[in-house]
Formats: C-alpha cells, structure tokens, sequence
C-alpha cells in the first residue's frame, strides 16, 4: 500500500462474559474485519471485573482498530447488527450480562455528538477495562476531548479494577 492509506483508523473496545468468551471476541474480531476495512491492531486479551453493576461472570475485554473509509453512524449500525447475531440483547436498561459487546471509542479525531452515537465514547476515561488494551496498541493516540494520550489517560485512571491478562 502507498504512504498515504485511505480510510481512518476506528478504535473498538469488545468484551464478553457470557458463552465461550474468546470464542466470542474472536467471532466479533472476524465480522467486523470482513465488514468494516483491515483490522491493523489487536491489544490482548484481559479479564476484568463487571463494571458498573454486580455480576459473578466475568469479562474477556481486548481493544482493536480498523482502517476503514465507512462513515461512523454507519459502523454503530454494523456494530449492533453484528451483536446481534453474535446473540447480544439490548432488551434491558443500564448494564448486564452480555455475550458479546463492542462499543466505538475513537474515530480519527473526530468529536461527534449525535443520538445514536457520541464520539469519542463518553466515560471511556474513566475505565480501566478500556484504557489498558487501548494503551497497548495506541499509547500514543490523543483524546480529541481531553487533549491526552491514551497512556496518560491510563497513569491518571482512579478505576481501581484489576485487569489481568488472559
């Protein structure tokens, strides 16, 4: 490919704690590679508690990123559609158990504020979950909001969650 790739880099934050919890990262990696543009990082994978609510599962979470030329309202629908098959329910309110969630935390540096979507992802700062494998495959990348790397992000998260390799 030339100097200048086409596209922008989509970071995705997946998570699983329900089923086959790898299984189910790598079903969702799979997908959206095929539907979305080249997958050109993937963080490891981590265990790490629930947050947000109490549950006895818990979660495989990784970070990913995806050169792609789609507009993001557009991905936010592949996403849904693609945990959907994967047998995500959005049928409760607030947080639950769930096989298979991917949420869009940066895209380029664009800043967005739209009902369906909010970029970057509200709250991201603020979990550990996220910020760890985001760290691991974008230290570097900046916060189009707060104006930080995400490994700064990381050094200044109070989110006392421990996060363990899988």
């Amino acid at each position: 490919m030339s100097a200048q790739q086409k596209g922008t880099i989509a970071c995705f934050s997946l998570g699983s704690n329900l089923g086959d919890r790898s299984g189910n990262l790598e079903a969702a990696r799979r997908l959206m590679g095929e539907r979305m543009g080249a997958v050109e990082r993937v963080s490891q994978v981590y265990e790490t508690p629930p947050w947000g609510y109490d549950s006895g599962h818990a979660y495989y979470n990784c970070c990913l990123t995806i050169r792609t030329e789609i507009e993001p309202l557009l991905l936010m629908e592949m996403v849904l559609k693609i945990e959907s098959e994967l047998g995500r329910s959005r049928k409760a309110e607030g947080y639950a158990d769930r096989s298979i969630d991917i949420d869009l935390l940066l895209f380029g540096d664009l800043v967005m504020d739209h009902p369906r979507l909010t970029l970057p992802h509200p709250r991201m700062e603020v979990r550990r979950f996220v910020l760890v494998p985001l760290a691991e495959i974008l230290p570097e990348a900046i916060h189009p909001v707060l104006g930080r790397s995400i490994a700064e992000l990381l050094n200044q998260c109070e989110d006392p969650s421990e996060i363990s390799p899988v």
